[in-house]
């Protein structure tokens, strides 16, 4: 990031099965909440798996309240989770000088279903999907869609700076959402990917990954000097070891380059943890914990978040970002939900207890298929960043 810019974040929102908003979201974290559950049937799926899915009659009902019967629900999720955080922002959504930028990884793609109806197949593409929900906001510019598998939420934050510092724009509006569907529970089933009990990440008995639906949004500005309690996005890299259309590299390669690069000159000791990908899949666990271990943070606490809210795909990197902002400023490292004896041959700072820490800064890491994998640095006041 250059010298004559910080992108600070103004506002932000979350919206998913735990509840609506950040602090509802992050006080049932803190309590142990979970909304994964088991189906059965569901979407005429064979297999029962465990998800985090929004009660269809009362999202329904709360749409229906806000009049957007003419969206999808993954745009509903959308406007719903942008609409409250820009309440707080205090930003002009339909001004020339605001951009949108979405993450997702599937979008509209239950309109490909055949018993999905009433609303123009065009809407399956990304790109037409964002205009909609852009016009409901009357924002004139072309929105920025991001899809990039499980490191669309970095990557959209990531684009965003890139459009603040190049002055582009004053304000950015990254929202990332997704919705399941029978065709996404099917692909991942297809990969034997998904556990049938709750997911249990980095743990020695974890049996893969449970999927979530939810929303997020961060409203970030470009300023000249942060205030000391306001948080900034410092350095944020992707990086690509293109090792395969779906493992992961047993190096950890693409993590570990993209960890190296957003921690150039700055010190580990002031991390307040590593928020890691951890969807409690064999290969991915493991990667990331040769991952982190090379890349000198083995002393550093790491959790994941995926125990209360499944992998909300291109929600992810959002969402955890913003819960884990959250959590420093309450002086916590979040306890990994499902962890109980260590799984993966790098042993990492993890605990399933929460703890305390004086500690301003921390990483988001996320990993993808097709060899995807992206790191952000956040810091408090932006005095850390460098």
């Amino acid at each position: 990031m250059g010298d004559d810019a910080m992108i600070v974040k103004l506002s932000d929102h979350i919206l998913s099965p735990l509840g609506d908003g950040t602090e509802a979201n992050y006080m049932a974290v803190r309590e142990g909440r979970s909304a994964l559950k088991r189906y059965s049937g569901k979407w005429h799926v064979p297999e029962p798996f465990v998800a985090s899915l929004f009660d269809e009659e009362a999202f329904a009902a709360e749409s229906s309240a806000l009049h957007l019967e003419s969206y999808t629900p993954f745009e509903q999720v959308l406007v719903r989770t942008i609409r409250a955080a820009l309440e707080n922002a205090h930003v002009d959504a339909a001004s020339s000088k605001v951009v949108f930028v979405f993450s997702t990884t599937k979008g509209n793609v239950c309109l490909l279903d055949e018993h999905v109806s009433g609303f123009p197949q065009e809407r399956v593409l990304l790109g037409v999907s964002a205009r909609k929900v852009c016009a409901h906001f009357g924002n004139p510019n072309p929105p920025v869609v991001v899809s990039n598998a499980c490191i669309s939420g970095l990557c959209a934050q990531i684009e965003a700076m890139r459009l603040l510092e190049g002055g582009f724009y004053d304000y950015a509006v990254v929202a990332g959402a997704d919705m399941q569907s029978q065709f996404i529970v099917s692909g991942f089933q297809s990969f034997k990917a998904l556990s049938d009990e709750p997911c249990r990440p980095f743990d020695a008995a974890r049996k893969g990954l449970n999927l979530g639906e939810a929303a997020a949004c961060i409203v970030y500005a470009r300023r000249e000097k942060a205030q000391p309690e306001e948080w900034v996005a410092c350095r944020g890299a992707i990086r690509n070891d293109a090792n395969h259309i779906s493992g992961p590299s047993r190096e950890g390669e693409g993590s570990y380059r993209a960890l190296k690069a957003v921690l150039a000159g700055f010190d580990a000791g002031e991390l307040a943890f590593v928020n890691a990908h951890g969807t409690a899949t064999a290969y991915n666990d493991e990667m990331e914990s040769v991952a982190i271990t090379r890349a000198g943070l083995a002393e550093v606490p790491v959790n994941g978040l995926k125990g209360h809210f499944g992998h909300t795909m291109g929600a992810a990197g959002v969402l955890e970002t913003i819960l884990s902002m959250r959590a420093v400023d309450d002086r916590c490292v979040l306890g990994t939900k499902g962890f109980e004896h260590c799984g993966v041959s790098h042993p990492l700072r993890l605990t399933a207890q929460h703890q305390s820490t004086d500690k301003r800064a921390f990483v988001k890491l996320l990993s993808g298929f097709g060899g995807c994998n992206a790191a952000l640095l956040f810091a408090k006041g932006g005095g850390l960043c460098v």
